[in-house]
């Protein structure tokens, strides 16, 4: 069956694509930015505040200096905030104010993430590169000082390694519960900590963050993309944490963030020595989540080989218009090894729970929030499906944590989400 150009309309494409997972769209909290994209992306740098990643004045500025949806001056002006908080925290050390210093890093780590967030969009940049692993230096300079040790770890995987930290709640090797957590379309390890990791080990869990194929470190510099059989990928990292004197082999639990949200119930369906597993946000369909928000016939069309060239035309001239859609097409072929937007989307079909749901064991938390529209409805469809001990845990717009995966609402969202392991993993 053969397309025209009528069944593909850039208008059309724009309507449509503006709400695809992960792209940040339509957020209910708009920050400065009229772009709901470089919003949602100041709210997610500005929420770690409380966490010990971002101070709000510190953002405020470096945002209203921002030109509005241009890319370049995003990342100078946040990699010169970031710039400036690393050599603060030099200074502090020099001066011997370990606490400053560390303080200053983490700030520092932060902003050059998000200074390299868009970057990007042209994957032959080497700023992608040196923004993430100034990010990653300046984590692991402030991490000597940290109250809890951060110990730097590699994970052995297929003939290669996973980087990762282990936090502790000290060093006396003290079995505890160990949280494992990962993260998913576009975060680090790193962002991790401020995200959640700090909150779990002040309650007294062991945490192991790490990053696997299509994220940070592994796909920049081992450029190993996504894959949907994510239990091939927890697997090694239970075997690893196992070998650790100081976990719980009966108390370990699995956390999988934003595009996580499928990763870990994938995980969790085949990897069985897991006592909990939360999804956050839920994910039952990542691929009909996303098709279904295309003109009709558009799973039709990608399959067709001239169908597919006017897909990724017009595609590709809507990416140079909207932030959103440059961002989701650009880092979604650069983490998946994906040539056009068209493959992009053929790749995209087994992530899915609809076969494996029934399989997991363990006690599932499926978490969504009211305001997500990546995401709509799939948390209730994922939670559904499941056949295990389940609880369903809502984030609402009254409480100001509705959005994507709480962005912006790390105290709200950790309360709760923690309490819940407290009940479920913290006590055997």
């Amino acid at each position: 069956m053969k397309y025209k150009f009528k069944d593909l309309t850039c208008i059309g494409i724009f309507l449509i694509v503006v709400s695809i997972l992960s792209l940040g769209n339509l957020h209910a909290l708009d920050v400065i930015f009229d772009d709901h994209q470089y919003s949602f992306q100041l709210l997610r740098t500005m929420g770690y505040s409380s966490t010990g990643g971002a101070d709000i004045a510190e953002c405020l500025r470096t945002a209203y200096l921002i030109e509005e949806a241009n890319n370049e001056s995003w990342y100078m002006e946040w990699n010169d905030t970031a710039e400036r908080l690393e050599k603060t925290a030099e200074k502090f050390l020099k001066e011997g104010h370990e606490k400053s210093a560390k303080e200053a890093y983490f700030r520092s780590s932060n902003y050059y993430r998000t200074a390299g967030f868009f970057l990007v969009t042209d994957p032959e940049d080497p700023r992608i590169i040196e923004t993430y692993q100034k990010s990653r230096e300046c984590f692991q300079k402030g991490s000597i000082f940290s109250e809890h040790p951060i110990k730097i770890v590699k994970i052995p995987f297929e003939g290669t390694t996973l980087p990762g930290y282990l936090l502790l709640v000290d060093n006396s090797q003290t079995k505890r519960p160990l949280i494992i957590i990962h993260t998913g379309f576009d975060g680090t390890a790193e962002e991790l900590y401020f995200e959640i990791g700090a909150l779990a080990v002040e309650r007294g869990y062991n945490c192991l963050l790490f990053e696997g194929p299509g994220q940070g470190c592994v796909i920049r510099e081992q450029k190993i993309p996504f894959r949907p059989n994510w239990e091939s990928v927890v697997t090694p990292v239970v075997d690893f944490a196992l070998e650790l004197p100081e976990v719980d082999p009966d108390r370990i639990g699995l956390i999988g963030i934003s595009f996580g949200g499928y990763f870990a119930p994938r995980a969790a369906a085949f990897e069985h020595r897991l006592k909990v597993c939360v999804a956050n946000g839920g994910i039952y369909d990542f691929y009909e989540n996303m098709i279904r928000k295309f003109p009709p016939n558009t799973e039709d069309i990608v399959k067709d080989q001239d169908a597919s060239l006017v897909f990724d035309r017009e595609t590709k001239e809507m990416m140079k218009q909207n932030v959103d859609i440059e961002f989701f097409f650009r880092n979604g072929m650069y983490t998946f090894g994906a040539k056009t937007p068209s493959e992009l989307i053929r790749m995209l079909k087994p992530y899915n729970m609809r076969e494996v749901a029934k399989n997991i064991r363990c006690t599932m938390l499926v978490v969504d929030s009211e305001g997500d529209r990546d995401l709509p409805g799939q948390a209730a469809e994922l939670y559904q499906a499941l056949e295990c001990p389940k609880e369903f845990m809502l984030f609402t717009k009254l409480e100001g944590a509705e959005e994507h995966c709480q962005m912006g609402a790390v105290m709200i969202s950790g309360e709760r989400i923690l309490n819940w392991l407290d009940d479920n993993l913290m006590e055997k």
